[in-house]
């Protein structure tokens, strides 16, 4: 019997590892200026995300039409996972006639609509007023239940820029680390789901927009009336309050 519950246990574990995908908002604004080209004012710029292998995820703003195709780094970036100049979800418009402050926001998902595990990303900006290579810039933030708030140095067409990554997950304190001494199983589940762990004291249950499901004082919660899809389950015990993901088969 003991030997049974432990391997239980182990495999549990290894589900509580699975990567977290925290549901959230980056917020940028940035103020562009001349790359130097012969057709200064009037400019064509994107501004997207990749991940740490350089992939990429999602265009958050492309305004470009005629001579789209001399933002090269954007469309290379595109162009490698098949779909060139995807713009889904992205703010988008014509050539752009003068510089200005510009603002966009990505929902931590892909092109594809896909919740992104957290980690390192980065946010790239491309900018030209030629007909060829204007400049590019890159900075890296990371996705997760911590808040990061960056203002980097200005580059080359760009200055003034802010980076604002801000969790949906509420009621969470960012410094407290998600713990795998707590468990939550059967995770998929269908219905009915069981918290196992030390000196627990209450359980919520919160969806991917923040929204409180349900509250409990004891370790047994019921999402059966509930939709299909992913949902965070706050753990408060005596020393911390730790989150886990689970998914509502």
């Amino acid at each position: 019997m003991r030997k049974k519950l432990l391997i239980l246990l182990l495999s549990l574990l290894g589900i509580a590892q699975i990567q977290a995908q925290t549901s959230g908002t980056l917020s940028v604004s940035v103020s562009t200026s001349s790359a130097g080209g012969n057709y200064a004012p009037r400019n064509i710029v994107a501004i997207w995300v990749e991940d740490n292998s350089g992939k990429f995820v999602k265009t958050l703003l492309a305004y470009a039409n005629n001579r789209i195709t001399h933002l090269n780094t954007w469309q290379a970036s595109t162009l490698a996972i098949g779909n060139e100049f995807n713009k889904t979800d992205a703010i988008t418009g014509a050539t752009q006639s003068s510089h200005g402050t510009r603002t966009c926001q990505w929902n931590g998902t892909d092109y594809s609509g896909k919740l992104m595990p957290d980690g390192e990303y980065k946010l790239r900006m491309e900018l030209t007023d030629k007909n060829g290579t204007g400049n590019f810039a890159s900075f890296s933030f990371t996705k997760g239940l911590n808040t990061q708030k960056q203002t980097p140095a200005n580059v080359p067409s760009f200055s003034t820029i802010s980076l604002n990554w801000t969790t949906s997950v509420t009621g969470i304190n960012p410094e407290v680390s998600v713990s795998n001494s707590i468990i939550v199983y059967p995770n998929p589940g269908i219905g009915q789901f069981t918290v196992v762990g030390e000196n627990i004291k209450s359980v919520k249950v919160t969806d991917l927009t923040g929204k409180v499901i349900c509250t409990s004082q004891t370790p047994i919660f019921d999402l059966t009336d509930q939709p299909k899809g992913i949902y965070f389950v706050s753990v408060l015990t005596e020393t911390a309050t730790i989150v886990k993901k689970i998914i509502r088969k």
